[in-house]
C-alpha cells in the first residue's frame, strides 16, 4: 500500500476542500460585514445554502482526510492539501465561466511541480501510532499560546493584509494540530474501537479545534485580501503539520544533499501560492 492510499485519499480531501472554500468564500461576502469577532456570523451563514453545500463540502473533506491520516504520515498527508488552493482558483474560474490566463496557469504549474518535487525529496516516514501525554500537553499550550496571540494581533488591526494574515496564521495553526489530533483519534478507532474513539480526549479536541479553525476560517475570508489570508493558511497549514509530523509522531524527512530539491520546491510552491493568491484577490 506504502503511500499511494493516504496520497489518493488526501489528494480528494484537499478536492473537496478547494470546492469547500469557493463556496463559503462567497457566502460570507453575502453576510454583514464585521470589525471585530463575532461568533454570532454563524448564524447568519447557516441561513445561507451556500455556505452550507460549503460544509457538506468540508464533511467530507474531512472524511477523506482522517482516512489519509489514518493511513499515512502527517508530514505527507497534510502538504498535499496546498493543491486546494490552485483547485478552488479553477474551480471558481469554472463557475464565473472564465478562462485562466497564461500567467496563472503558471503559477499552477510552479505549485503542482513544487510540491512534487519537495515531496519525493523529502519522502517523509514512519506512521507512529502514540504519543506520550507529556507531548500533547506542551503542543496543546504553544499552539493555542500562538492562536491567541495572532487573533489578538489580527483584532487590533483594521480590515486588510495584516488582518487577514494573522487570522490566516491563527487558522493554519488550528487546521494543522486539528489533523494531529484526528490522526491519534483514527489509530484509536482502528486498533481499540468505536467505543474508545468516543472515549478518548482526542477526538474532543480535534473536534473544538476543528470548530475554531472554521470560526478564524470565515473571519480570516472577510478580514481582507485573500493575497494576505490564503498564503498564510495555505504555507502555515503545512509548515505547522510538517513540524508537528517530527516533534510528535517522530516521521522522518531525508536530510543531506536532498536538501537541494527540497529547497528548490518549496521556492517554486511559494511563489506559484502567492500569485495565485495575487490572482484571486484581483478576481474578486
Amino acid at each position: 500500500m506504502g503511500v499511494l492510499l493516504p496520497t489518493l485519499f488526501a489528494l480528494c480531501a484537499a478536492t473537496a476542500n478547494a470546492v469547500a472554500t469557493v463556496l463559503q468564500r462567497r457566502a460570507t461576502l453575502t453576510v454583514p460585514q464585521t470589525q471585530g469577532f463575532r461568533p454570532g456570523m454563524l448564524i447568519d451563514l447557516l441561513r445561507k445554502p451556500l455556505w452550507l453545500a460549503g460544509i457538506l463540502a468540508v464533511i467530507v473533506a474531512g472524511v477523506g482526510q482522517a482516512a489519509a491520516l489514518a493511513t499515512g504520515p502527517l508530514a505527507l498527508v497534510q502538504p498535499l492539501f496546498i493543491l486546494e488552493l490552485p483547485l478552488a482558483l479553477l474551480f471558481g474560474s469554472l463557475a464565473d465561466r472564465q478562462r485562466l490566463p497564461p500567467r496563472q496557469w503558471a503559477a499552477v504549474a510552479a505549485v503542482v511541480t513544487g510540491l512534487v518535487v519537495a515531496m519525493l525529496a523529502a519522502s517523509p516516514e514512519g506512521n507512529r501510532t502514540h504519543v506520550p501525554v507529556d507531548r500533547w500537553v506542551i503542543t496543546l499550550a504553544v499552539c493555542a499560546a500562538v492562536v491567541l496571540l495572532l487573533t489578538a494581533t489580527a483584532l487590533r488591526r483594521p480590515p486588510g493584509m495584516a488582518r487577514a494574515g494573522c487570522l490566516g496564521a491563527a487558522t493554519a495553526v488550528c487546521y494543522a494540530l486539528t489533523a494531529s489530533l484526528m490522526k491519534t483519534s483514527m489509530h484509536i478507532l482502528d486498533d481499540e474501537g468505536v467505543t474508545a474513539f468516543f472515549t478518548t480526549w482526542h477526538t474532543y479536541a480535534f473536534a473544538v479545534c476543528g470548530i475554531c479553525a472554521l470560526l478564524l476560517l470565515e473571519h480570516a475570508l472577510q478580514g481582507g485580501p485573500l493575497v494576505a489570508s490564503q498564503p498564510a493558511l495555505t504555507l502555515g497549514d503545512a509548515t505547522v503539520s510538517l513540524a508537528l509530523g517530527v516533534l510528535l509522531y517522530e516521521e522522518h524527512l531525508r536530510g543531506h544533499w536532498w536538501l537541494v530539491p527540497e529547497v528548490l520546491g518549496v521556492g517554486l510552491v511559494v511563489v506559484g501560492v502567492f500569485a495565485l493568491a495575487r490572482a484571486e484577490s484581483a478576481r474578486e
